[in-house]
């Protein structure tokens, strides 16, 4: 593995812990004011204007209905006829609920790709245990997850954008997209491996002319393209989305736009420099 890997894994340790800060300091201060009552529990009312005034949403810990309908009458004395968007009303135990549901789908999701890939590269267990790229694969996933998070504290709390169960639904969107290109990168190495063949002791592939972590090193150029390509038709779509869907999806879109930038970098730059780490630590 060339050096400059080791400058761009040391950037991605940096950013995940940078995002890690980020998402704390802006917790602390705001005290998750920036979850929606998805998570919260609490009501929400969003209205809309015929007038053309910016959609208002009105948040409070419990809006009854007789609230509700004083809040629409006042709406539109002072700005005319008044529209309801959305209005929820989700106690704070069921949005526990919602909590511990979703980080149960995201602790079964990662455990079962550890167990799929040690499964399927499990014919390069001659070289480095194939749990090794299973984890490595996880590792990738977790820092492709925290960056959006990251972000999405930082516009909850300056943007007051809040982050609803939609954002959840997009954080299992980037990891089965970012776990796809790493597996693409990882079934290629297996793939030179085999053709070449390489020494668990760190020796070479290619009669003398490889090393492992150089085998590795061009298995990520010959996938670079598709990756490169796939990711860039995949970010058009998303972009157009952004720019001209709907207020509901903009904000799904923009955390699909972040996780898929991170998840194809976490593929070269941080999965397989782990699986390189992994197999020179082995070999020493």
């Amino acid at each position: 593995m060339k050096p400059m890997y080791k400058i761009f894994f040391t950037f991605s340790l940096l950013l995940t812990i940078g995002a890690l800060i980020v998402t704390f300091v802006m917790w602390r201060k705001s005290g998750g004011s920036f979850l929606s009552a998805d998570f919260r529990g609490g009501s929400l009312l969003e209205v809309s204007f015929k007038n053309g005034q910016p959609h208002q949403i009105i948040r409070e810990r419990t809006m009854t209905e007789e609230r509700r309908q004083e809040i629409l009458k006042d709406l539109a004395a002072k700005y005319g006829p008044v529209t309801q968007e959305r209005f929820d009303n989700i106690g704070p135990i069921v949005g526990k609920e919602l909590i511990k549901k979703s980080e149960w789908a995201v602790a079964i999701l990662l455990a079962v790709i550890i167990i799929y890939i040690s499964f399927v590269f499990r014919t390069m267990s001659r070289v480095l245990s194939p749990w090794v790229l299973g984890i490595a694969a996880v590792l990738a996933l977790i820092h492709d997850v925290i960056i959006p998070v990251g972000v999405f504290s930082l516009l909850g709390y300056y943007g007051h954008i809040e982050i609803t169960a939609v954002f959840v639904a997009a954080a299992l969107t980037i990891l089965g997209y970012s776990v796809s290109d790493t597996v693409v990168v990882f079934d290629r190495v297996r793939e030179n491996v085999i053709r070449y063949g390489s020494s668990a002791k760190g020796g070479s592939a290619s009669g003398g002319k490889d090393t492992f972590p150089e085998l590795v090193h061009k298995s990520i150029l010959q996938t670079l393209t598709r990756s490169i390509n796939t990711s860039m038709t995949t970010l058009l779509s998303l972009l157009a989305i952004f720019f001209f869907g709907g207020e509901s999806i903009k904000y799904f879109a923009l955390a699909l736009i972040i996780g898929i930038i991170s998840g194809t970098y976490s593929s070269i730059f941080v999965a397989a420099p782990i699986v390189v780490w992994w197999h020179r630590r082995r070999s020493s």
